[in-house]
């Protein structure tokens, strides 16, 4: 026992003196606000110092028992020692100094378990001591003994991943092995998954590469928090990661039979084999059912087939899919909120309200003005089968028939006409049939292609057994008339978009080798690119390239030959990279048109990512100045708000960048700008870009005023928002002189009120979560027309603005029981708050109100079940959810 009493001698004799310079220095600081602490802790302090640093001494002791005691007791030190947030623990603040010493100390041990121990207390000291960029901490623990990692506490495993996250970047450039480093990182994520430090499990498993390793560790506790995470996370990770992500989400929802989850990550990742495999192991029929009511919310054309139910189940389940209840829904809530009384263009414009001249100034232009009437009168009573202008029965009053209120329309105003039954009779394929027949017997050809588009109308996001439109349609195709022609193909691409139905190729390729006059065949490029939507089709693309190539010069400068670009778009909407082979061919086109092909393209096939550097790429095409206005960068303009829609944080970079442009753009980017922000908000009417749109109403120049004023109605579509119309009603004394602007105006008007403010044009759905192509190829199509509204909207293509109808959807959570018949229930609905990778059970939504179903949801609106009587069969409480009774549910007496 003799190196004791040396050893301690020295320390025992020189220690206190420098103690108390030691301790006294730090002491003065705190002395100032908190004297009494100070006092409190010194002498507990001190002791913990002396013997800390007695530690020290002995463990560089050759006596290899007096080592391992030490280092057990300063291990035992370290342990216990808890500490604030703020302060670093006690025992690793007084061995500070020591760290050197210990480590030269550890340099000359030979090698034993006592060595392996003193590597552990380095590895935690080094927690707080070791130089930026060493990694030490790491380092120690490599080479330390293997006990638990997790007994050194969460700041010491939060350090270590930091650690490894950067030595296996450095190995992997250097090729060196890592099997020592993803031992720990299986350590660390049986941690953190054992925590409910999820998050933090799934970055460090990002960081080397390795995600599969989390379906081993996630348990039935844990695995909703984790993909919950993984589902925002891929919003913002680079591709392919965020498919891959997706996909263990997937396998994780899929291993806990949490069908209808995984069903959502199937369609968001437009991956099939995923949706028919989630059919298949999936045996409970009511959750069948859920699954088309979410494949039906999504508008995807879906056939079931043997192995995915059996055969009486599958008529009931295609039902679903085919959205035959969707009108019968739709009508359920329009009754529940009273607004089944139809209404005039009149109750819209409301101009009783409006002072002063544009009261008066009604009779300009009358045929523009009915026109307009026409738009304001389908938007307003879209779906709901009845109105005061189309569908008055013709004995009600003395010639005040429907057919009047056509004939007040000039030629191709005729066509809208016809076309604006379609929308009032939306989704009632049987019922709306009916009443378009008699128009198909008129002698006008405006008329009867109104009827064909009215068809289209009709049957846009719903499917028939028996193929009403295509039997009605296809007849008229090769018609001699221009416009019965596009009647017949635009009702063909609006009632078969996104069905890829090869029978609608097969009569519309052909169009292309007659080569009929150019807005035939730039209708037909468009259908096609609706039906095929993000199919990347081979033979139409190429069929569309051969259209391009053969255009005349002269043809391909006029508005209607973008068309065919964006037809060509459509095709590969949201498929990245695959668009690579088809623009290197749209750079051999006439350099007309190659600049706004290529614009289209990329725009097209990148929309809804949010990848970044294309939306810088759109910039950089942006901040080109050309002497005479280029076409392309309408497209490239468009192409920012089409890639950062994709989520919140993008759209709000992507307004601001586009703040810019307007302030230091060209004219022809200013005439985009508000198009894009329509985009961007879409029936979500947020304050800046209202006013943005609003201060643009008055640009002295018309193109942009007219791109405004659209905009204006495309962000409040459906919302009925009064400080929206009450801008539109003065707009619309502002500019009753100018029949073009005030047509506008109209337009907007009608969109606000969309189906009484019942429907919503935003292509997403699901919270954000999934993003419908055919809606959005709707959109799209919309906003090409605007950009040069002279030509289109305001020529006599002014139906265009039928290709809304591809995104329009009630904004309702409707709940039914078991038997599919309406149960109203009370629901919560409140603003959705963003709760991933919260502790606990935060509440997902705030500010709340408790309605019974059926319920409006607005944008950014979250609903949750007020009672514990009914389990939802899907995640998502949005359009159709089937409720079952709770078996653990006790009425409360």
């Amino acid at each position: 026992m003799t190196p004791d009493p040396n050893n301690a001698g020295p320390a025992g004799g020189e220690k206190p003196a420098r103690e108390e310079a030691s301790v006294k220095v730090p002491a003065k600081d705190p002395k100032k606000k908190d004297d009494k602490k100070d006092e409190d802790l010194s002498e507990e302090d001190l002791a913990l110092k002396q013997q800390l640093e007695l530690y020290v001494e002995r463990v560089q002791d050759p006596d290899t028992g007096l080592q391992m005691a030490a280092l057990e007791s300063m291990r035992q030190e370290i342990r216990s020692a808890t500490s604030s947030m703020t302060s670093v623990p006690k025992p690793l603040k007084f061995l500070r100094p020591h760290y050197g010493t210990l480590k030269l100390h550890y340099e000359k041990m030979p090698d034993s378990d006592t060595k392996k121990l003193l590597a552990d207390i380095l590895s935690v000291l080094a927690l707080t001591m070791s130089v930026e960029g060493e990694r030490e901490s790491l380092k120690y623990r490599l080479l330390g003994s293997d006990d638990d990692i997790g007994s050194w506490g969460h700041e010491y495993v939060r350090n270590l991943a930091g650690e490894i996250a950067q030595e296996y970047v450095k190995r992997q450039g250097e090729e060196a092995p890592i099997d020592d480093l993803m031992e720990l990182v299986q350590q660390i994520v049986h941690f953190h998954m054992k925590h409910n430090a999820e998050p933090e499990a799934v970055d460090l498993l990002m960081e080397v590469e390795d995600l599969d390793l989390l379906l081993e560790y996630v348990e039935h506790a844990n695995y909703k928090r984790t993909c919950s995470y993984l589902q925002s996370a891929a919003n913002y990770l680079p591709g392919p990661d965020d498919t891959l992500v997706l996909d263990i989400a997937y396998n994780i929802y899929t291993k806990f039979g949490e069908y209808a989850s995984a069903l959502f990550i199937a369609l968001r990742l437009d991956n099939t084999q995923y949706v028919k495999h989630v059919f298949k192991t999936c045996d409970n029929l009511l959750l069948k059912k859920q699954f088309c009511y979410i494949l039906a919310l999504h508008r995807v054309t879906f056939e079931l087939d043997e192995e995915m139910c059996s055969g009486e189940e599958r008529e009931v389940l295609q039902e679903i899919i085919n959205n035959t209840k969707l009108s019968e829904g739709y009508l359920a809530l329009g009754r529940d909120i009273e607004v089944m009384e139809p209404k005039s263009p009149e109750d819209i414009y409301k101009a009783h309200l409006i002072e002063g001249r544009g009261s008066s100034g009604t009779s300009v232009d009358s045929a523009r003005q009915n026109l307009a009437a026409t738009f304001v009168n389908a938007f307003v009573n879209a779906g709901f089968g009845q109105d005061k202008l189309m569908t008055v029965p013709s004995e009600a009053s003395s010639g005040g028939s429907s057919t009047s209120w056509l004939f007040k329309n000039k030629e191709h105003g005729k066509a809208s006409a016809a076309a604006s039954l379609g929308m009032i009779l939306q989704w009632d394929v049987d019922n709306g049939l009916a009443q378009i027949d008699k128009y198909f017997h008129s002698t006008d050809n405006h008329v009867i292609a109104g009827a064909l588009l009215a068809v289209g109308v009709v049957n846009c996001s719903v499917k028939n057994e028996c193929d009403p439109a295509l039997a009605l349609l296809a007849e008229y195709i090769d018609r001699e008339d221009a416009s019965i022609r596009i009647g017949a193909i635009m009702g063909l691409g609006l009632a078969y978009a996104g069905s890829q139905n090869e029978e609608i190729s097969q009569k519309l390729i052909p169009i292309f080798e007659a080569k009929p006059s150019l807005d035939v065949i730039a209708f037909t490029a468009i259908s096609l690119g609706l039906v095929f939507v993000g199919s990347c089709n081979e033979d139409i693309a190429q069929a569309i390239i051969f259209a391009l190539m053969d255009r005349s010069e002269s043809e391909l400068g006029e508005p209607l030959a973008r068309f065919l670009a964006l037809g060509l778009g459509l095709l590969f909407l949201g498929k990245q990279d695959r668009v690579e082979a088809t623009l290197e061919v749209s750079k051999t086109f006439n350099e007309k048109i190659s600049k706004y092909c290529d614009m289209t393209l990329l725009s097209c096939a990148f929309a809804g990512t949010g990848n970044v550097l294309k939306v810088q790429h759109f910039i950089g095409q942006c901040a080109q100045h050309h002497e005479k206005g280029e076409t392309y960068q309408g497209p490239a303009v468009l192409g920012i708000a089409m890639v950062a829609m994709a989520e919140e944080l993008g759209l709000d970079m992507a307004i601001r960048s586009l703040e810019h442009l307007l302030q230091y753009g060209e004219q022809n980017i200013r005439r985009a700008v508000p198009l894009a922000l329509g985009l961007l908000c879409i029936s979500n009417p947020k304050v800046n870009v209202m006013d943005t749109l609003s201060r643009l109403s008055h640009d002295s120049d018309a193109e942009v005023a007219m791109a405004a004023i659209i905009s204006m109605g495309l962000i409040g579509a459906g919302t009925n928002n009064a400080r929206i119309a009450g801008m539109l009603r003065n707009l619309s004394s502002y500019y009753y002189k100018e029949a073009n602007l005030l047509f506008c105006v109209r337009i907007a008007q009608g969109l606000v009120h969309l189906g009484k403010g019942l429907l919503t044009l935003s292509p997403y759905h699901s919270e954000r979560f999934l993003l419908s192509p055919t809606a959005l190829a709707g959109l799209i199509t919309m906003l090409h027309a605007c950009l040069d509204m002279k030509a289109i909207i305001l020529g006599k293509f002014h139906y265009v603005l039928y290709f809304l109808t591809l995104a329009m959807q009630p904004r309702m959570l409707m709940t039914v029981d078991e038997n599919l018949k309406p149960l109203s229930v009370p629901v919560r609905v409140g603003q959705a708050v963003d709760v991933v990778g919260q502790a606990g059970r935060p509440k997902t939504i705030t500010g709340f109100q408790t309605h019974s179903t059926p319920v409006l949801l607005s944008a950014g609106d979250r609903a949750e079940l007020a009672t514990e009587k009914y389990i939802p069969l899907s995640p998502v409480l949005e359009g159709f959810v089937i409720l079952k009774e709770n078996p653990e549910y006790r009425e409360d007496h």
